[in-house]
């Protein structure tokens, strides 16, 4: 269906603003800011809006349906977290006033980190890196520290466990680090035996581990996990990208983690995607707290019976260096905190207790209709295999373009690169059980619409403005240019 520009609706003479007479001399522009072939559409003011509105309702949000992306905790927002990081004493200072005028600013900043630490159980925590993948870089930065700092510069592989974040080698090999897989064993957790072996090499700097995995599955060997690695003399890095399934029911310093990022627009509620916005604050041990990247909020008063606290700035003693502009990203960190504050301890336990429910709802649901390669209790996500022995034309692209007809964004595909035909589906705990079984109706369609109509699927999707493209060319070949011309 071809959806016309905005040029090709204009009408010659059309005019939408209408400018009053001026009531100042009236003066020639200089000539070189003149572009007489310059192709303006003309258009009503209604023919505008209403092209732009259409353009608008054609996108899909959260806000607008279900989000099940794997590894992305795309979950609702409340708006009260809008509208609070729209408060004017929020929204409008500015990160250079002296500390005195944004007492309330870094009030919130303080608190939230002491939220963090409660939440994970460590005891030094950074609010600035900028995303997960920057708090990744940071924590593997910091390990990479330590050990020069304490004679182990020849540690310079990092475990990585094939279930592990895409994004967790980028960052090892980003600091100079070499990396070790660490495949998985049958049940979809990391195997002992080989990790073990790997653990007897002089040269572990540590593991990156994320847990749950991206299989959605508790890494139930976790703190022998740990043991192992610190035994070897390296350090534990943990993704905190799933923080979503454990929420109020596991601290993960308790692991025996030493380093973790927190995805606070994932797990703590800041509408993501398209590049941002993100934070991704590192929370740490006292082993690794001096080397985090300031600023960090800190008491520099404290409060007495005249004064309030005062709050401002420190810098650890060995930090590994600034690595985000000012104090991060303060409109987040405003969502977090008021997201956190709201719910409480109960609350926030509740959201991980709901997650997991709404995954094994799923799942419990589906495994019949789909190949489950790693089946059991899940956490908050799962991973089913998009293709059937019986009709092999089909493949988890194809269900996920056909889940756009049915009104769904499609589930994450091909990721965790150890399932074949991956889709990889996390609900979160906003979902309503309604939602959940008008997803699972429209999954079991899909898989008979595979048997008995596997051209429906290919020819999927048919329902929006624009049918299936070729990915690869669209993300290496950008068209972004609106004109008919070269609209080609």
């Amino acid at each position: 269906m071809h959806e016309p520009t905005i040029y090709e609706i204009s009408v010659e003479g059309r005019q939408g603003v209408r400018f009053p007479q001026p009531d100042v001399p009236e003066t020639q522009f200089p000539e070189n800011f003149l572009r007489q072939e310059l192709p303006l559409p003309e258009l009503s003011e209604i023919d505008a809006v209403r092209h732009f509105s259409g353009l608008a309702q054609k996108n899909y949000s959260v806000d607008a349906g279900f989000y099940p992306l794997g590894s992305c905790t795309m979950k609702y927002n409340p708006k009260i977290n809008e509208q609070v990081a729209r408060f004017p004493g929020f929204l409008h200072t500015h990160p250079l006033q002296p500390i005195t005028t944004v007492q309330g600013n870094l009030y919130l900043m303080y608190h939230l980190q002491e939220y963090l630490k409660e939440i994970t159980g460590f005891s030094g925590v950074s609010l600035t890196p900028a995303a997960g993948a920057q708090g990744e870089f940071v924590g593997v930065k910091m390990i990479k520290r330590y050990l020069e700092e304490h004679g182990q510069s020849h540690r310079n592989k990092l475990l990585i466990p094939d279930s592990a974040h895409g994004t967790n080698p980028a960052s090892a090999t980003m600091n100079g680090f070499d990396t070790l897989p660490v495949p998985s064993n049958s049940n979809g957790t990391i195997d002992m035996d080989v990790l073990a072996e790997l653990c007897q090499r002089d040269d572990i700097a540590g593991i990156m581990i994320t847990n749950p995995n991206t299989l959605g599955l508790f890494e139930k060997d976790i703190v022998e996990v740990t043991r192992l690695v610190h035994e070897a003399g390296g350090l534990v890095y943990g993704d905190g990208a799933n923080m979503n399934a454990l929420l109020g029911v596991a601290k993960p310093a308790d692991f025996g983690i030493d380093v973790m990022h927190l995805n606070l627009h994932k797990t703590f509620s800041t509408p993501h995607g398209g590049g941002g916005p993100g934070a991704g604050p590192v929370v740490t041990t006292d082993r690794l707290a001096p080397y985090l990247p300031g600023p960090i909020v800190t008491v520099l008063e404290e409060e007495s019976e005249d004064t309030a606290p005062l709050y401002g700035y420190l810098t650890p003693e060995k930090t590994i260096g600034q690595v985000k502009a000012f104090q991060g990203q303060f409109g987040v960190l405003v969502k977090a905190f008021t997201y956190i504050s709201m719910l409480g301890a109960a609350g926030l336990r509740r959201v991980s207790e709901y997650a997991v429910l709404n995954a094994n709802y799923l799942l419990a649901n589906l495994r019949d209709t789909y190949v489950v390669p790693y089946d059991g209790l899940c956490k908050h996500e799962f991973v089913l295999e998009g293709v059937w022995k019986d009709i092999p034309d089909i493949h988890a692209l194809d269900i996920a373009k056909r889940l756009i007809d049915y009104g769904f964004h499609p589930p994450t595909n091909y990721f965790p690169l150890i399932v074949h035909e991956a889709l990889m589906i996390e609900p979160t705990e906003t979902e309503s059980k309604d939602t959940l079984d008008a997803f699972i109706a429209a999954m079991k369609s899909i898989a008979k619409e595979a048997r008995e109509d596997p051209a429906l699927l290919h020819a999927a999707p048919q329902s929006t403005a624009i049918g299936r493209l070729d990915e690869v060319k669209a993300a290496k070949m950008l068209n972004v240019c609106c004109l008919p011309q070269y609209n080609q």
